[in-house]
Order: structure tokens, then C-alpha cells, then sequence
């Protein structure tokens, strides 16, 4: 068998993924997620204009030598472009492999160590009455864990919530990212946000009680030092993490976080190898690796992540918001099932038309995942449908201080 064709297939069924499809000379087609948010043209050229024609004539089972000459052969190694675009080569290939055998994908690596995956959804207000209400809609939805984020007093925008807008239950962080011709730029103020967030979780659990497993994401705005003071004034609301609390670039920043406070912290969804974590787990500075399969280099250097990261019992959470394409959701699911250190997965659902383009046989019930018992990765991509929505120019937000000064989004 061999590879005799890659295809990159770029739609916008509400946002922009980037998705790869390689067929072999058997028939057999694998599909693999390389959408980088706001930024996906640059892995469309990095996959079409320098490695689909390297995979031309390759042995598709060969899938970690593949992903090492893709890693090593370009000499320009790490980043979010590489490890987006390697990303979709080695899922792909895996859906290869696990189609030909006939299997779930999750079969070949040692089958499940669970019989569902657990998730958590978000929940989004622009004041506190609107966080409980839509706490009170994921609740109903199914979620069994929930992250909570709101507006802050005196700020017109901020991470998760735009003032003025109404908050969509199956939107990524609570706002669609929409074509516009240039990024929202929205506000901050560290010490506004610091003393709001222990009254908001104050009022939820107020409103929830004790045994709601809350999240919350800091979104890398606090300096190790903030994150120390914030972590230990909201130990007694018992959150099931603090995300993001530090731009964890500075690995060693987390040394003072994590001297000061017991509360659990997950770190990891803008990080593209191991090294990145290196510090992080050898020294058992966090408690959940948030990595995607999207950005991470696919499934096969993430298993070797969580394996790493279970040496010192800290465990998983792959990165899942809505920018994540069903292909790289249904890869996730199906190494969340096999692995053992799994912690959680976040989910924060699709449009009904981005179902309609990736169907799949992964499944969302009672706040679980499955992945399916459909060989390979379980997804398959309508392309008539996917090319009558086609790339839209979009961005991520920024994020400035009062004074204009640009701060971490």
C-alpha cells in the first residue's frame, strides 16, 4: 500500500478548519485536523506547498517514521504551523491504519480503559445572574463539570463574554469568531478581575452547592505572583482547576504558583511538544496537560505526552473548544477512552451545519463522550457540502490595558 494522493480542504460551516485527506492506492482515505485559529492559511501552505508532496509514494503504515522525517527533516522544528500540519498527517494515517484493520481507532492503542469519557461545558455571562442561567442551560444540556467565566465590573469586553451580546449555548468561550476585517480588541484589568472572580464563585456555589465540579480559565493574564494570590484566595470554593493561570512560556514562573496554593491547575493548550512541559512535570508544577491533538503533532507524540505525564500522576485534558474540527474532536475521544491518566475533555459542542459537513460516530450523552465502534477515527467529510462554505478571513481577539498597552489574550 501506498499514499497516491493529499488533498487540503479548507471550509467555513460557521469558522474556518483546515482539514487533510490522504488516499492511498487501495482506496483507503484518512482524514487529519490542521486548523490553526486565525491563522489557517499558513498551515494550508505549509501542508500543500511543502509536505504533501514529500507524503507522495510513502508506505501510509509507516506512521512514526513518517512523523519523525516530518519533524526532523525540516530542521525548523516546534511551532504552531509544523506541529498543526504534522498533526494532520498522523491522524490521518492512523485513520488509515485503524480502517484497514477494521477497528476503532482507540482498539489499537490497547483499547478503552473506560467505558465513556467525561467532559465539561462552558458557561458564560456578562453578570453574575447570567452566569447562573447559563450554568442552569448547561446543566440541562447534560454537562456533569462546568467552567465559569463572566463579565467584570467596569469592563465593556472581556475573555468569553462581549457586553451587549447574547451568549449562544454552543459557541466557543461564549462568542462566535466571525469573518471581520480586523481582531476585537478587548479590556483588562488584573485587579478588577482578581476581586470579582471570589464573588462569582461565591455565588455559584451558592446557587450549585459542593459537588458541582467547577472550571475556571485565567486565560495566561496573571503573573506568577498574581496566580499565587488568586489560587490561594479561591482554595476554599474547591475548583476542580485553574487554567492558564501564567503565560507558562517561563516553566519555572510556576514554582511560586504552586508553592502558595492547592488549587489543582491545568496548563497547556497553546504548547506544540514535550518540552514545553519538561519543567511543568518533572517537578509536578500542574495537574492536567491540556494539549490538542490539532496543535500537539497529532495523536502519536500525545500519547507519549500522557505516558510522560503519568510518571508523576498528573493527567489529561485535551484542548476541545469549537475550533478543534470534528476530526481533531473524534481523534481526542478516541485517545481519551485508551489511556489511563485521563482526567477530562473538554466540549463545547458545533453548529448544526458543521455536523452536517464531519459526520461522525462520536457521540455526546448524560455530559460523555464516545467515539464510536466505526473503523478508523469515525469521521467522514461531505466535501460538495464543505466547498459551498468556503474560507472566511477571521481572527482571535487582543486584549489591551486601560492605558492601550497590549496584554496577553
Amino acid at each position: 500500500m501506498e499514499i497516491v494522493d493529499a488533498t487540503v480542504i479548507v471550509s467555513s460551516p460557521g469558522r474556518n478548519f483546515v482539514t487533510l485527506k490522504i488516499t492511498t492506492d487501495e482506496g483507503v482515505t484518512g482524514l487529519g485536523d490542521a486548523t490553526l485559529n486565525g491563522r489557517e492559511l499558513s498551515v494550508v501552505s505549509y501542508l500543500r506547498d511543502h509536505v504533501v508532496p514529500l507524503l507522495i509514494g510513502l508506505d501510509p503504515h509507516r506512521i512514526e517514521d513518517t512523523w519523525q522525517s516530518l519533524y526532523r527533516g525540516a530542521y525548523w522544528r516546534r511551532g504552531p504551523v509544523t506541529m498543526a500540519a504534522i498533526a494532520a498527517v498522523d491522524v490521518a494515517l492512523w485513520d488509515i491504519k485503524a480502517k484497514v484493520a477494521g477497528l476503532p481507532l482507540y482498539q489499537l492503542f490497547g483499547g478503552a480503559s473506560r467505558d465513556r469519557v467525561r467532559t465539561y461545558g462552558h458557561a458564560n455571562g456578562r453578570d453574575i445572574p447570567e452566569l447562573l442561567d447559563s450554568v442552569r442551560a448547561r446543566l440541562a444540556e447534560g454537562y456533569r463539570s462546568v467552567r465559569v467565566q463572566t463579565g467584570v465590573p467596569g469592563l465593556e469586553t472581556v475573555y468569553g463574554v462581549h457586553a451587549g451580546t447574547a451568549i449562544a449555548p454552543a459557541t466557543a468561550d461564549g462568542v462566535r469568531v466571525d469573518a471581520r476585517a480586523l481582531p476585537v480588541v478587548e479590556d483588562w484589568d488584573t485587579g478588577r478581575y482578581m476581586r470579582h472572580l471570589p464573588r462569582v464563585l461565591e455565588a455559584v456555589r451558592a446557587e450549585f452547592g459542593p459537588d458541582l465540579p467547577l472550571l475556571h480559565d485565567a486565560h495566561h493574564r496573571l503573573t506568577p505572583q498574581q496566580a499565587a494570590r488568586l489560587g490561594r484566595e479561591i482554595e476554599r470554593y474547591d475548583l476542580f482547576w485553574l487554567e492558564d493561570c501564567t503565560p507558562a512560556e517561563d516553566q519555572s514562573g510556576l514554582r511560586l504558583v504552586r508553592q502558595h496554593t492547592t488549587t489543582p491547575l491545568a496548563i497547556g493548550e497553546v504548547f506544540n511538544t514535550v518540552f514545553d512541559y519538561q519543567t511543568l512535570i518533572d517537578e509536578r508544577l500542574i495537574d492536567y496537560v491540556r494539549s490538542a491533538v490539532t496543535h500537539f503533532g497529532g495523536v502519536s507524540p500525545l500519547r507519549k505526552l500522557f505516558d510522560y505525564a503519568a510518571t508523576r500522576q498528573i493527567k489529561s485534558a485535551i484542548h476541545g473548544p469549537e475550533d478543534i474540527s470534528p476530526v481533531g474532536m473524534a481523534a481526542a475521544i478516541h485517545l481519551d477512552l485508551a489511556i489511563h491518566n485521563f482526567g477530562i475533555q473538554e466540549y463545547s459542542g458545533y453548529t448544526p451545519l458543521t455536523h452536517e459537513v464531519f459526520r461522525h460516530a462520536f457521540t455526546f450523552d448524560d455530559g460523555h463522550l464516545h467515539p464510536g465502534e466505526a473503523p478508523g477515527i469515525g469521521v467522514e467529510l461531505d466535501e460538495e457540502l464543505a466547498a459551498a462554505h468556503p474560507y472566511s478571513p477571521a481572527y482571535l481577539p487582543v486584549n489591551r490595558l486601560a492605558d492601550g498597552t497590549v496584554h496577553d489574550w
